[in-house]
């Protein structure tokens, strides 16, 4: 009896750029090197890692039934205990769905697609990175800050694949190109010419080996997407390769986004293929890993509608100042005002659904909705007659607001609204992603996963509010 092969693939995709831009211009201007040409994404101060692959996966379809969930970044908020337990938490995902981090290198969220590819079940492998380096270094204008979620599961009528993975193949060495110790934000880097020889040879051996098991030649790929350190060694390799078109690496408009650049490439890449398309990735990170996919009948139907191109073309600059300051780099004297306390854990963990799902509660009865959730009716006459409402996805309209100058933050003002939900629902919340003088009443704003502060080594994890945009 033969069996039935099973077609296995992307079933679903999401990214996140943060909302400032950096002109790289200004950096030179600064401190007298450095800089360049066009723009850089520039997380906030109340981003990290977490919270970049917690927007990007919001954005993802096919959630529904992951298996397993790992998360890859090369700057962590913990060491020792899981960074992915944050997201997960924020997702909602189901108790039995497996939540691992993949470890602290750029390489790691390809080698978490290339493991989900040559699984079973549904996988969802979160990336992130914020990347930094010292003042006018070529790290810090090269860098980028971003988020990109990618699902890898099998084809079915619920979550059909849109792009099929057809062929894989790795090529691994052990050279020295650029590395960081634990705990230090500076990655410093060796010879670019030696890294773009030894990248050149083996990401050849990597295209070639996929290409054979793809059954393909070079012509027959349409588009492929190129990841690599940099610009220069991505552009080398790209011209050997032989495919019909190479894709823009946004190096000019992003830069380098580090662990999440590979999942960024490809979702940029799918959300440019036609079906019937043949397309692959390269990515060069300690080694060359090559995945090549053939884009279903129904990718065009299941384009997200926040793409990479349109996040890259928004946002709003910032000055470098800002920048350095958002980065630690540069001291700058906040309100004096005592800082938060550190989060406690028995508290935390009793409110989970609260403080990480954003999940309010709703009268069975009345169908009044309370933020944060209650065990009590409005009017006393009812205990525990609740149901949850989850309301990370809600939509809501600032009632009123204050700009508040004195209050404790790394980068003030803050600004905090009083926001009435669609559907039910009133909350005092933090307003980001924009400038004081943009926030209005009636202003639409919608939801995102932010970093309160830091106390103790302990991220204090909650919801903001950012007005809803394009």
């Amino acid at each position: 009896m033969s069996s039935v092969r099973v077609m296995r693939g992307i079933v679903g995709w999401g990214t996140y750029l943060p909302h400032r831009r950096l002109d790289r211009t200004e950096i030179a201007r600064f401190v007298g090197q450095g800089g360049g040409k066009g723009t850089r994404t520039v997380a906030s101060y109340d981003e990290d890692p977490t919270t970049m692959a917690v927007e990007a996966a919001r954005r993802t379809p096919g959630l529904g039934d992951t298996d397993l969930l790992m998360f890859a970044t090369s700057f962590p908020a913990y060491a020792d205990k899981t960074n992915a337990n944050a997201v997960h938490a924020a997702l909602r995902l189901a108790a039995g769905t497996v939540a691992i981090d993949l470890g602290q290198s750029t390489r790691s969220a390809m080698g978490g697609i290339l493991m989900a590819a040559r699984s079973s079940g549904t996988v969802l492998v979160a990336a992130a990175d914020i990347r930094t380096g010292l003042a006018g270094s070529t790290e810090e204008s090269a860098g980028g800050d971003a988020g990109a979620a990618m699902v890898i599961g099998d084809d079915s009528p619920t979550s059909p694949v849109l792009a099929e993975i057809t062929a894989t193949a790795s090529a691994t060495e052990e050279f020295v190109d650029r590395w960081r110790t634990p705990g230090e934000r500076r990655t410093k880097v060796w010879d670019e010419r030696f890294a773009e020889l030894t990248y050149g040879r083996l990401g050849q051996q990597a295209w070639a080996a996929a290409l054979t098991s793809a059954g393909s030649s070079p012509t027959d790929i349409d588009v492929v997407a190129v990841c690599a350190p940099t610009a220069r060694i991505g552009s080398s390799l790209a011209v050997r390769l032989g495919a019909m078109r190479v894709l823009d690496d946004m190096a000019t408009t992003v830069g380098n986004c580090g662990a999440a650049q590979p999942a960024l490439l490809l979702a940029a890449l799918l959300e440019q293929a036609e079906p019937g398309q043949t397309v692959a990735l390269v990515s060069l990170a300690d080694g060359a890993d090559v995945v090549v996919m053939r884009a279903t009948d129904v990718i065009a139907s299941h384009r997200p509608s926040r793409t990479v191109a349109a996040q890259a073309s928004a946002g709003a600059p910032i000055s470098y100042a800002k920048f350095l300051s958002w980065r630690g780099s540069l001291e700058v004297e906040p309100p004096r005002r005592p800082e938060p306390a550190r989060v406690s854990a028995t508290a935390a963990a009793r409110s989970n659904d609260w403080k990480f799902g954003f999940v309010a509660s709703r009268d069975r009865e009345t169908g009044q909705v309370f933020m944060p959730p209650q065990r009590v009716s409005a009017d006393g006459a009812r205990t525990d007659a609740m149901d949850d409402q989850p309301m990370a996805d809600a939509i809501g309209t600032v009632a009123t607001f204050t700009i508040d100058r004195v209050a404790f933050s790394p980068s003030p003002p803050i600004v905090f609204a009083v926001v009435d939900f669609d559907g039910g629902g009133r909350l005092p919340i933090e307003v980001c992603d924009c400038d004081a003088d943009e926030v209005a009443i009636g202003m639409r704003v919608e939801l995102t996963f932010r970093r309160l502060s830091m106390q103790d080594g302990i991220p204090n994890y909650f919801w903001k509010a950012r007005p809803v945009r394009g």
